[in-house]
Formats: C-alpha cells, sequence, structure tokens
C-alpha cells in the first residue's frame, strides 16, 4: 500500500510538472507566432493550451476525479498531436510519431470506455459481461478517434490548415492505429473482468475506485 501511495504521489507530482512545462512551451510558441505572424502557429498553439485544461474542466464540472496517470497521458497526447505533430512538423519528418500519438491515444480513450461500463456496473445500472464491456470499450474509442478525424477535416477545409496530411490515407492510417491501441485496451479490461492481474491496468482502476468513492459505494 506504501509503495501505492509513494508511485501515485510520483506520478502527480510528474504530471503537474509535465503540464506546466507544455502550457509554459505552448505560450512561448503563441509569442513567437504573433512576432512573425504565423497566424496558423498561433491558432494551434492555442488550441492545445486551451485543451490542456480539459481534463481538470472535466473534473470540477463532473466530479469525477481521473487518475493521475491518465491525465498526464491526456495532457501529453494534446501536445504530441498540436504542438510536435502540426507545429513543429513531426508528423512529417518523424514517421513513427502519428504510430504513437494514435496508439496511445486509443489505448487511453479504450480505457476511459471501460470506466464508464465498470462504473456503471458497479452502481447496478446496467448487466453486462466481460464481452460486452470489451466491445463498448472498443467501439467508444474509435468513435472517439473518428471524431477528430472529422476535426482534421474541417480545420483542413475551414482553416486551409494540412493537418490531414495525405488526405484518405492518412485518415485510414490514423483509425488503423486508434483500432490497434483501443482492441489493445479491449482485451485488457476483458481480461480484468475475468480475474486477470494486469499490473498497470489494475493500479489505475484501483485508483480511480479510491478518487470516486461515492460512484461505488454500496446502497
Amino acid at each position: 500500500m506504501k509503495i501505492f501511495k509513494s508511485g501515485t504521489r510520483f506520478v502527480e507530482k510528474l504530471k503537474i510538472s509535465f503540464s506546466f512545462l507544455i502550457r509554459a512551451t505552448l505560450l512561448i510558441a503563441m509569442i513567437s507566432a504573433v512576432i512573425r505572424e504565423r497566424w496558423p502557429v498561433l491558432f494551434i498553439s492555442l488550441l492545445a493550451f486551451g485543451l490542456t485544461f480539459l481534463p481538470g474542466l472535466f473534473q470540477r464540472n463532473f466530479m469525477i476525479f481521473l487518475p493521475a496517470e491518465f491525465e498526464l497521458v491526456i495532457v501529453l497526447f494534446i501536445y504530441m498531436t498540436l504542438f510536435f505533430g502540426e507545429v513543429q512538423r513531426y508528423y512529417t519528418t518523424v514517421w513513427w510519431w502519428d504510430v504513437v500519438a494514435h496508439s496511445a491515444s486509443g489505448i487511453a480513450l479504450g480505457f476511459v470506455g471501460f470506466l464508464i461500463l465498470y462504473t456503471m456496473l458497479e452502481q447496478k445500472m446496467l448487466k453486462a459481461n466481460p464481452v460486452v464491456i470489451a466491445i463498448f470499450s472498443f467501439s467508444f474509442a474509435l468513435a472517439i478517434g473518428a471524431i477528430w478525424e472529422i476535426f482534421e477535416f474541417s480545420m483542413d477545409h475551414f482553416f486551409h490548415t494540412n493537418m490531414q496530411k495525405s488526405g484518405l490515407v492518412d485518415t485510414m492510417k490514423d483509425l488503423i492505429m486508434d483500432s490497434l491501441g483501443a482492441l489493445f485496451a479491449s482485451v485488457i479490461g476483458y481480461l480484468y473482468m475475468k480475474g486477470g492481474k494486469t499490473r498497470i491496468f489494475n493500479r489505475l482502476v484501483t485508483h480511480f475506485v479510491k478518487e470516486n468513492p461515492r460512484l461505488f459505494r454500496e446502497d
């Protein structure tokens, strides 16, 4: 238990440090974009900066507290995708950048999908077997991935950015990597429901339950 608490505190400090560093970098990028009159860079940096506050806003508005590890993944994904990917053009200069970003997001979103149904199951709001939970986790992650691709298409169409790069090919590659990440998360979730021991997944679920006791209290 002491090791768990120590690890949790470390991840929390790491999340705070990374969030501060990322936001400071984005502010510098925005100032630089204004000076150089690079308005697309300013817009993307501003968007990324705003999205880094999304997990905190979600927690305050819905009173559902996310594990620090998960918050860290969300902030890093936003940073990797919008700042490094688009502003620094890593998508075109680093061949594996897109693969890592979308695989990681698929895993994270698959975990979110699992937590949604797992919470409803614990509250006895529904009955579902491990297969149904796994399918929902996969579908949830892939649906959010598809919405992101629609966002990229809209940005390119209305604001003449180049988020989709090679168009259909880029979109399909992103969705494939989203699918693989989502599949990984849903399989791990299935194994967890069947009593399998997966250290990281167990830790995240345990932390989520501990941080949200009202969602799991027994009547």
